[in-house]
């Protein structure tokens, strides 16, 4: 044992070692990418900041340009004398942003502005200069007569027969360029020829020696005296890869230590700059080593532990198979009494379906029984008829009236058809025969049922009001299952009758809006519940004679929707049921 200890804890000591080293390798390799990384995105952000930047001033340089083309300068500069303030200079100012517009004739004298003029003399200033020769003149300073920061323009405007007139300058404004974009990070500046931050996006840095030439820049004629002032002393040094870090104290917004950047900006004259913050990148780095130290202590503890407990691990492994076994004999024991409760619950499913199919059937004899005397009265009346039509036609044919015959035999022919479409009716009622979505006419489908229905309104003595349209009503559906659908609304209302001294039944029809309306109404008591009359097994039969299964008025829904329309029972005001079918109407019936 004691010989043990000295070699575990000289094992430890190397491992520890092992770790630091690791977590150092991982803290230079990913500084390393990180300064990269953030190079990358620097260098991206200061093209960024500095294509803003000349895009910002170009719109004042075509201003400029834009504003020498105009005759009315030209008119200004050839009448030569003073004009102070114009207004369409003013104007142009205004709309486009800019500080000031002025127009300077070839002395350098001021001869209108678009503010009030201070009568300053702009001969042998570089940019005039540069202006009168022909070319377009860039300069900045800090103007004493704006108190701003100014980027001035200076446009020639020519003669038609070609000399230089004068010059337009358009005074552009710093701060409102800078403005967007003032107070982001990372910080970013631009410097001139003097080292003097002339544009930035922090204020604390902003007509600020770079260099520290603070004489150098008060001598100029772009900055007053003792306008502008040093930076904090930089330390700057170079790390691997080429990286210039600068190391700086300029306050709680500027980074104590950053990665600087530049970019020569030649067509504005300055210099593009940035310091991008280091800690970031330090903390990522610092945070990537610790991640890789504690990963690597973590694995040597998880590695000292597992071999300290792998003979404890293995006694347990041998009780937990145990249990494992145990508790395995248990759950098959417990599925096989749940494939038992699915395999009784399965069957108990069945036999209810078998339950409710037996019902559905039961419900439908019911119906075809109720039935059954009108339309043994309806097949009886046409056979009665045709055997009178028949003797009639013989009788007529033996005394040479064949014309007369002839009607008789028609007759016969539409009491034929009659008979075999009740007993259509029928058969389809009863074997619920499926038929496809055609056009059918509602107002045939609704005469149809009240043919089937006569007889027992008579000797019911219910007062029929059929407020027959005087055109056809197409619909989209089946002639069979719409004929179900009213005949069980007609015979549901008859039997809500039974008992009821006032016996009235209204059946109207009406197209709304591409729908056409199916409205049955009767007399009776009314609906208890209007919301549950097209649930399953919910009558409304109120008679105890009367009483059903409670499925025609579910199977009626069923059918209306399978036509795409919709079905509704409520109550009346004056009292009594009125169930409402809505179905879409024919394209054809919509055009007519």
């Amino acid at each position: 044992m004691l010989t043990r200890f000295p070699r575990r804890l000289v094992m430890v000591l190397i491992y520890l070692i092992g770790v630091v080293g690791l977590s150092g390798f991982v803290w230079w390799t990913a500084e390393g990418r990180a300064l990269e990384q953030l190079k990358q995105a620097g260098q991206a952000d200061l093209t960024l900041a500095g294509d803003s930047l000349k895009n910002e001033l170009d719109t004042f340089r075509s201003l400029a340009v834009v504003v020498a083309a105009s005759p009315d300068v030209e008119r200004v500069l050839t009448d030569g004398t003073e004009v102070g303030q114009v207004d369409f200079l003013l104007e142009l100012a205004g709309k486009a942003g800019a500080l000031d517009i002025l127009v300077v004739g070839r002395t350098g004298r001021e001869l209108a502005t678009a503010s009030v003029g201070a009568n300053e003399t702009h001969a042998d200033r570089p940019y005039f200069t540069r202006a009168t020769h022909g070319a377009l003149g860039v300069y900045h300073l800090l103007s004493e007569r704006y108190d701003r920061r100014v980027y001035l323009f200076a446009a020639p405007v020519f003669a038609e027969n070609g000399p230089v007139l004068g010059a337009v300058i358009v005074a552009a404004d710093v701060e409102a360029v800078e403005a967007n974009w003032r107070g982001s990070r990372p910080t970013v500046f631009f410097t001139d020829e003097l080292g003097v931050v002339f544009v930035s996006s922090r204020t604390e840095l902003l007509l600020r020696s770079r260099t520290g030439d603070v004489r150098g820049a008060a001598q100029s004629a772009e900055y007053p005296s003792g306008v502008v002032s040093a930076l904090p002393e930089i330390e700057t040094r170079m790390v691997r890869g080429g990286h210039e870090i600068w190391q700086m104290n300029g306050g709680r917004y500027l980074p104590d230590r950053g990665l600087h950047l530049t970019r020569e900006m030649p067509v504005i004259g300055l210099t593009g700059e940035g310091l991008f913050d280091l800690a970031p990148v330090r903390q990522l780095a610092l945070l990537q080593a610790a991640v890789a130290g504690a990963l690597a202590l973590a694995f040597g503890a998880f590695v000292f532990w597992a071999t300290e407990r792998r003979r404890t691990l293995a006694e347990a492994n041998t009780r937990l198979e145990a249990r494992v076994a145990a508790r395995t004999a248990e759950l098959q024991d417990a599925n096989a009494n749940l494939r038992r409760e699915v395999s009784e619950r399965r069957d108990a499913q069945a036999r209810l379906q078998q339950a409710q199919a037996d019902l559905v059937e039961a419900g439908k004899l019911s119906a075809l029984g109720q039935m059954s005397a009108g339309i043994s009265h309806e097949l009886n009346q046409p056979l009665m008829a045709i055997r009178s039509f028949a003797e009639n036609a013989e009788t007529f044919l033996d005394k040479g009236r064949p014309e007369v015959a002839a009607k008789n035999l028609s007759r016969i022919n539409d009491l034929a058809r009659r008979m075999g479409r009740i007993i259509k009716n029928l058969r389809a009622f009863a074997r619920q025969e499926s038929e496809g979505v055609r056009d059918v006419d509602m107002v045939g489908v609704v005469d149809g049922v009240l043919e089937m229905v006569g007889p027992r309104l008579q000797s019911e003595e219910i007062a029929l009001h059929w407020q027959r349209p005087l055109e056809a009503m197409i619909v989209k559906g089946g002639d069979v299952r719409l004929q179900q659908v009213v005949a069980n609304l007609v015979v549901n209302g008859i039997d809500a009758m039974d008992g009821t001294d006032d016996r009235a039944l209204y059946l109207s029809l009406a197209q709304n809006e591409g729908r056409v309306m199916l409205t049955v109404r009767d007399t009776g008591p009314g609906l208890k519940d209007p919301e549950k009359v097209f649930e399953p097994f919910y009558s409304t039969k109120q008679m105890p004679s009367k009483e059903g299964l409670g499925l025609g008025l579910s199977i009626s829904y069923g059918l209306v929707q399978s036509f795409g329309g919709e079905i509704r029972g409520r109550n009346h005001p004056d009292g009594g049921a009125v169930f409402t079918v809505s179905l879409g109407a024919s394209p054809a019936q919509v055009a007519a």
